[in-house]
């Protein structure tokens, strides 16, 4: 039997731009393994577990904004990939997976390492292709090339998303001794990408419209560090006379990003004075309740959506228009054709021009200096009373949240314990937000100034099961940056597995909030105020990851208080030591009380 078409996917892989190949052991996969790992333009990596694998894979292509492969054998393997791959799909990430499969006819005939594999993720990839199983005639090679090019072009095409290929293999799996393999010549099929465009018209009217709203506010929801959109927001901000509002994950470190704080507050008359007439909103999910539940109850004559591609989400019930442009291309277009003469898209507005600008571009810190030190969309350059109401009120959280962290004779907490972490972030790190409370602390303590730190955190499906892992491949695709993840206990020793592999990670480094619960569930209104709290919603557990760290060879600190939290940071984050994981101990009642107190006292300071 020939294995000419299998050898061919790592070289079709290569040449459509995918560097990157995350496989797990087996037997059946075995041809596919040999292949990957003996290619020269695949850099090939060994992950055990599936489930990490395939976060570990995904954490890649977050970081390097190119698609991934991931490769397992038959069987249950693949239905372990099935976390990441709808983490994936709803980020709109491009993984390509391969799985391994027994031949057809044994399907379903309680062979071992069996299951039914076609459209393995359903619909949660944005494809599924399965190879012919016999390749020896030339028009089936010529076909499962043509099957695994139109897979890698569909995972990158906008929205970029997993598909699966699957691979059903016959014995024998394994080339013969000195026997060397091949890698093509091959025929690809490569797709160019359409840049959407909006006539001039249509951009006049869009531009009327927004002049003469009465108020117009900009939300962004997740999205990748982008310095030409940042840019670009910041002229458009200033020409409309706009307040742009984004979580930490938004990636838009000049934008107003305090929401959780002064929408908390039990004020209706702010809350009137902030209410939109016209919301502008691209990217994806938030993670502000507070500011998704005012935009949900809040009455909104028009929303607009910007996206260029894919199917868009109703989040706020108030969609009255979706417009197919790139966000930074709608930006930059509206602000040019503000202030040119006529109505026409301005050079700057095409992403071939603008560094940075395409889907895919290089990672930090190559472009991370231009956009070092933004100045605050809504500062200074914002004169309308709407823009500085929304100012205002960001102000005022700042101040609150300061005066707040500063208080003294504060219990050991680890609210406050991460504030004083986020503080001490190196300069262009990577920051990966777990999920829980992890996320929402960062989210409400906002990310220190002029740092150029990127968010990164598993929000397509928010679930625990691979954010360590995620931030692992994020650490193994650029060595070069700073890499942190902020996780609490339960989403760390659930993916415990993303440290078993043998690559080094020199810049990772772990913050770890050891409350020894599921402590969210102590903060969140319903299962706080439930008898069954302990043990069946916290499910408390006696660990420490001293012994995990000691396992995967990571610099440990342990800390129980603010003097050993002060001492130990600075060693911890510096770049020199390796990998270093700092458990912060703290009690899950304490951490209640004091978060308690502060949505007590966050209720009534504006």
């Amino acid at each position: 039997m020939s294995l000419q078409a299998i050898h061919n996917i790592p070289e079709i892989c290569a040449q459509l731009g995918i560097t990157d190949a995350v496989l797990s052991p087996g037997s059946r996969c075995a041809p596919l393994t040999i292949a990957f790992a003996r290619h020269p333009g695949v850099q090939v990596r060994t992950v055990p577990d599936e489930r990490a694998a395939a976060f570990i894979g995904l954490g890649l292509a977050q970081a390097q904004r190119r698609a991934v492969a991931l490769v397992c054998t038959s069987g249950t393997a693949g239905l372990n990939y099935a976390p990441a791959v709808a983490e994936a799909y709803f980020q709109q990430i491009p993984l390509v997976v391969f799985t391994a499969d027994r031949p057809p006819e044994w399907i379903d005939q309680l062979d071992g390492q069996t299951i039914r594999q076609t459209d393995l993720y359903g619909a949660h990839a944005k494809g599924s292709f399965t190879l012919p199983v016999d390749t020896t005639h030339p028009d089936a090679e010529w076909h499962a090339a043509r099957i695994v090019s139109e897979a890698i072009n569909l995972a990158q095409r906008a929205p970029a998303g997993p598909v699966q290929v699957n691979v059903p293999l016959r014995e024998p799996f394994y080339p013969k001794a000195g026997e060397e393999l091949t890698f093509g010549p091959v025929k690809v099929t490569r797709e160019e990408m359409s840049v959407p465009a909006l006539p001039p018209s249509q951009l006049a009217a869009l531009r009327d419209t927004i002049r003469d709203a009465e108020r117009v506010l900009v939300v962004a929801g997740q999205h990748q560090w982008e310095p030409a959109l940042q840019q670009a927001l910041q002229q458009f901000a200033t020409t409309f006379d706009v307040p742009v509002v984004g979580d930490t994950i938004a990636n838009l470190p000049s934008a107003i990003g305090r929401q959780d704080a002064f929408l908390a507050a039990q004020n209706p008359t702010l809350k009137e004075s902030l209410r939109p007439t016209l919301l502008l909103t691209f990217g994806q999910s938030l993670i502000s309740k507070a500011l998704k539940l005012y935009l949900r109850n809040t009455p909104i004559t028009q929303h607009w959506h910007i996206q260029a591609a894919g199917e868009v989400a109703d989040t706020y019930r108030a969609l009255t228009q979706v417009i197919r442009l790139e966000p930074v291309d709608f930006f930059a277009a509206l602000a040019s054709a503000d202030t040119a003469d006529g109505i026409s898209v301005s050079e700057s507005a095409n992403p071939s021009s603008i560094p940075g600008a395409t889907t895919m571009r290089p990672p930090f810190p190559a472009d991370a200096t231009r956009v070092a030190h933004p100045t605050p969309l809504a500062v200074d350059a914002v004169s309308s009373s709407y823009a500085t109401t929304w100012q205002q009120a960001e102000t005022q959280a700042t101040s609150f949240l300061t005066t707040f962290f500063q208080q003294p004779n504060q219990p050991f907490n680890e609210f406050t314990a991460i504030q004083q972490t986020l503080q001490l972030l190196p300069e262009y790190t990577a920051l990966h937000l777990a999920n829980s409370m992890a996320v929402r602390y960062a989210n409400i303590i906002g990310l220190p100034h002029g740092r150029a730190v990127e968010v990164f955190a598993n929000r397509g499906t928010s679930g625990i099961d691979g954010c360590t892992s995620t931030a692992v491949g994020a650490a193994l695709a650029q060595p070069e940056r700073p890499v942190v993840l902020l996780t609490g206990d339960v989403a760390f020793f659930y993916d415990r597995n993303a440290f078993w592999h043998n690559y080094p990670t020199p810049n990772l480094r772990v913050v770890l909030l050891n409350n020894h619960a599921g402590g969210i569930f102590r903060l969140i209104d319903g299962p706080r105020q439930q008898p069954e709290l302990e043990e069946f919603f916290e499910t408390r557990q006696p660990l420490r990851a001293e012994n995990t760290a000691r396992d995967f060879g990571l610099r440990y600190f342990a800390v129980s208080s603010f003097t050993e939290l002060e001492s130990a940071l600075p060693v911890f984050f510096a770049a020199e030591g390796g990998a270093a994981l700092l458990e912060i101990t703290t009690d899950s009642q304490t951490n209640a009380a004091f978060f308690e107190h502060y949505r007590n006292s966050v209720k009534t300071a504006f």
